[in-house]
C-alpha cells in the first residue's frame, strides 16, 4: 500500500475574532481537502493571537495599568477547550472531566468546532492556540483526527522573551507522541512550537518516540528558520511542517499598543509594514524542501497555502544510516529522561 499523503501547511493569520478565525479556518481546510491534502497545519497562536509588537506596560520592576488592561484583552480573545491547570491528560482527551450543570461540553465549544470541521473535510488538522485556563494562559497545539476527534493536546514548556510574561510554562509530560493512521498511512506525530525546535533535549525527546511527522507552528520569521527545519527533518528522518503567520501592523488587535486600525484600509505598504512575512515550508525526511518557504503572502491569497505530497517511507529508508534514537544514538553511553513523560515510542 502506498504510503504517501498530500500535507500542507497555511500562513493564515488570525482574524479580529476567535469566531472570524474559526471561520477562515474551515475555509482554508476546506480549500486543502479540495485539492488532495490529507493533513493541514496552522500557525503557533492562530487561535487567539499572537501579538506581535505587544510591550504589555511592563519594565524591568514595573507594570503599568495600560499592560493589564492588554492583558484582559488578549485573556478575553483566548480560547477554552475546557482542559484544568496542571493539564488533565486522557482525562480532559477522553471527556472525563466533570461538567458544570446544564451543559453537554466543557470550554467554550471550540474543541468541538474543530472536530466538526475535521470530521466534515476528512482532514487531519494541527492548529496553533493561545489557551486560556484558570487566570493563565498557555501557548498549545491540539491535534484533531477526522474519525477520532480530539487526539492530544501540548502547552509550550519554555516561552520565549516578552512571551515569559503572558505565557504560563507548560508541563513536559505533553510532549507524549499521539498516533493515528490516515488513508492506510501510520502516523507518530508530535509539535514543537517555535523556539523549542531550538532546545537539542526537546527534539531529542520527540525523536525517541519515533515519530514521523513532526510539527513546528512558530512565530519566527527569520530567514534562519529553513535550516534549522532542515536540521530536524534530516536528524530526526521524519516529515517537517512548519508555518509561520504572514501579518500586517494593521492586523493586530486593536487594542495592541501602537496599532492605529483607524488606518487599516487604503493605507500603502510603506506606511503598513508586514510586521511577519511567513517563511511557511515542507520538508523531506532526507532534508529536501518540498515546498516553499513563501515570504509576505498569507491566506487571503491562495498561495497562502502550501501542499505537497511526502512519501513516508522515506522516514524508514532514512534509517539506513542515522537513526538518533537507534542504532546512532549510543544508549548505552547517552541517557535522556522527561519529569512524566516516558519516551517509549507509542504503539501504532
Amino acid at each position: 500500500m502506498s504510503q504517501k499523503l498530500k500535507v500542507a501547511v497555511s500562513q493564515a493569520r488570525t482574524r479580529a475574532t476567535l469566531q472570524e478565525t474559526l471561520e477562515a479556518l474551515e475555509g482554508i481546510t476546506r480549500l486543502a481537502a479540495s485539492r488532495g491534502a490529507r493533513i493541514i497545519l496552522f500557525p503557533e497562536g492562530y487561535l487567539g493571537g499572537y501579538p506581535r509588537t505587544c510591550t504589555w506596560g511592563a519594565a524591568m520592576g514595573g507594570r503599568e495599568d495600560s499592560g493589564r488592561q492588554q492583558y484582559l484583552h488578549y485573556y478575553q480573545a483566548a480560547v477554552d477547550v475546557g482542559d484544568t491547570p496542571a493539564g488533565a491528560g486522557d482525562d480532559w482527551v477522553h471527556r472525563r472531566l466533570p461538567l458544570a450543570e446544564g451543559k453537554n461540553h466543557r470550554g467554550d465549544g471550540t474543541r468541538e468546532v474543530l472536530e466538526r470541521i475535521s470530521r466534515e473535510t476528512d482532514v487531519l488538522i494541527i492548529v496553533g492556540l493561545i489557551e486560556r485556563c484558570g487566570g493563565s494562559l498557555y501557548c498549545g497545539v491540539v491535534y484533531v483526527d477526522p474519525k477520532r476527534g480530539v487526539l492530544g493536546k501540548r502547552r509550550k514548556v519554555m516561552p520565549t522573551g516578552m512571551e515569559r510574561l503572558v505565557w504560563a510554562q507548560g508541563s513536559p509530560s505533553t510532549l507524549k507522541a499521539v498516533t493515528t493512521e490516515v488513508d492506510g498511512v501510520k502516523l507518530t506525530m508530535a509539535a514543537a512550537i517555535c523556539w523549542e525546535n531550538y532546545m537539542p533535549l526537546l527534539r531529542q525527546s520527540l525523536y525517541e518516540q519515533n515519530v514521523n511527522l513532526y510539527l513546528a507552528p512558530t512565530a519566527d520569521g527569520r530567514d534562519t528558520w529553513l535550516p534549522l527545519m532542515q536540521t530536524v527533518a534530516f536528524e530526526g528522518r521524519a516529515v517537517v511542517l512548519t508555518c509561520n503567520q504572514c501579518v500586517r501592523k494593521s492586523q493586530l488587535p486593536d487594542w495592541v499598543q501602537g496599532n492605529d486600525n483607524s488606518q487599516r484600509k487604503g493605507t500603502e505598504d510603506s506606511e503598513d509594514p508586514i510586521l511577519t512575512g511567513g517563511g511557511s515550508c515542507i520538508v523531506s525526511p532526507l532534508g529536501k524542501v518540498l515546498a516553499g518557504p513563501i515570504w509576505n503572502v498569507d491566506d487571503d491569497d491562495a498561495e497562502g497555502l502550501q501542499i505537497a505530497e511526502v512519501d513516508f517511507e522515506d522516514c524508514t529508508r532514512g534509517r539506513l544510516d542515522l537513526d538518533v534514537a537507534g542504532s546512532y544514538s549510543r544508549n548505552d553511553s547517552f541517557k535522556l529522561t522527561v519529569q512524566g513523560l516516558d519516551l517509549t515510542p507509542p504503539p501504532v
